[in-house]
């Protein structure tokens, strides 16, 4: 399963978030699904993770 960040949304003098997409599998049907996320940037990778 392929985890990646996207796209670097920025504010200038702000904080700089990150767009998250998770590609989530349904144990019952075997299908996939994206969950999308916006996250500070310093917590991507733990969000990436868990």
């Amino acid at each position: 399963m392929a985890k990646k960040v996207v796209a670097t949304l920025k504010k200038e003098g702000g904080v700089k978030y990150a767009k998250i997409i998770k590609a989530v599998k349904n144990p019952v049907t075997g299908a996939y699904t994206f969950k999308e996320e916006i996250v500070l940037q310093d917590e991507a990778v733990n969000a990436l993770k868990g």
